[in-house]
């Protein structure tokens, strides 16, 4: 984070309690029914206790823009958790682990992508704030389940059953009491504070400036999406801000489409105000790197598959980040 955001920080840690409640984690065993809740609180937030950002703006204009910019901060995970991870103090392989199984469930389910994000973000700010039990992994499993479930619930018309949502190679199944009991301690520990910031918030925004002319706009929204989930995998995207994410995600995007001009990362800055320069620009470069790597990827798997299989064959998202591999290797 660059020096304008330490005012962002301050308030921030104002909100962090000073010591961190336990959480009764010998009553979550997968073979043990669940009891009695009358112990969790699961009342509303009081009042004013958060921050709510409805998923469609009722005016999308550069001041409600910089109204989420002010309000990133308030449901990000806690100030040191990349260092922790980097550390190792926090098992980041095991994140990693658990991101990517919240994306496959995802897509396995067709959920939208904003879906996923704020999956990642409760798990996220769950972790930088408690201690999960070091046993055999099913802790950290369970606690993907339910911020999974929870996500789903709010953005979801379908939602499966709670049994039906542990696919795509869980290695734990848990009865739908036990993630029933994990909702609640998550909804706790987050204090209900379920709709953060995301960079879903600003993509229509910004491909708006990108695309005065309305011409492109829902397809640069729909490639900066594919752009930003890949980013909830890497503990090195926890370093910015999700404005900064979904500007660089939506110059990405148009570096896809022809018809658009080149857009500077320096030019960011005129979109709203707010905006950490800085964080965009070293952003987009991360987001470039992770794409070029997940378009190798797509090269090495074709020319794993048998030579019966053809370029026509593909998919059209593999057609694409092959043609765009190809492209920047032909630039190189």
């Amino acid at each position: 984070m660059t020096a304008d955001c330490c005012g962002r920080h301050r308030r921030r840690e104002m909100e962090l309690s000073a010591t961190e409640e336990a959480l009764p984690w010998r009553n979550l065993f997968c073979e043990e029914n669940a009891g009695e809740l009358s112990e969790l609180s699961t009342g509303p937030p009081a009042a004013g206790g958060g921050f709510y950002v409805d998923s469609c703006y009722p005016e999308e204009s550069d001041e409600s823009i910089a109204g989420f910019v002010e309000w990133e901060v308030a449901h990000s995970p806690e100030v040191d958790y990349p260092a922790r991870l980097r550390s190792r103090s926090i098992n980041a392989a095991a994140r990693e682990a658990a991101v990517s199984w919240i994306l496959r469930v995802n897509a396995y389910h067709h959920f939208q992508p904003l879906t996923a994000y704020l999956a990642v973000n409760y798990v996220d700010r769950f972790l930088s704030a408690h201690r999960l039990p070091k046993t055999n992994g099913w802790p950290l499993q369970l606690l993907s389940v339910a911020c999974l479930s929870i996500a789903a619930k709010l953005e979801e018309t379908f939602v499966p059953s709670l049994l039906d949502l542990q696919v795509e190679g869980a290695r734990f199944m848990f009865e739908p009491e036990t993630v029933c009991k994990m909702e609640l301690l998550v909804l706790t520990a987050l204090k209900w504070r379920l709709r953060p910031v995301t960079p879903f918030n600003f993509v229509d925004f910004f491909a708006c400036k990108v695309d005065p002319s309305g011409s492109h706009t829902r397809y640069l929204a729909s490639l900066a999406a594919q752009a930003i989930l890949p980013t909830t995998s890497d503990i090195n995207f926890l370093d910015y801000w999700p404005s900064s994410i979904a500007a660089a995600s939506i110059i990405c995007a148009a570096d896809e489409i022809p018809d658009i001009a080149c857009t500077d990362p320096q030019q960011t800055l005129n979109w709203c105000t707010g905006l950490d320069r800085e964080g965009i620009i070293s952003c987009y470069r991360l987001m470039q790197q992770v794409l070029r790597n997940e378009a190798k990827s797509v090269v090495d798997d074709i020319t794993s598959e048998t030579s019966s299989s053809s370029f026509s064959s593909l998919p059209p998202n593999k057609k694409r980040k092959l043609n765009n591999y190809l492209t920047h290797e032909v630039e190189g």
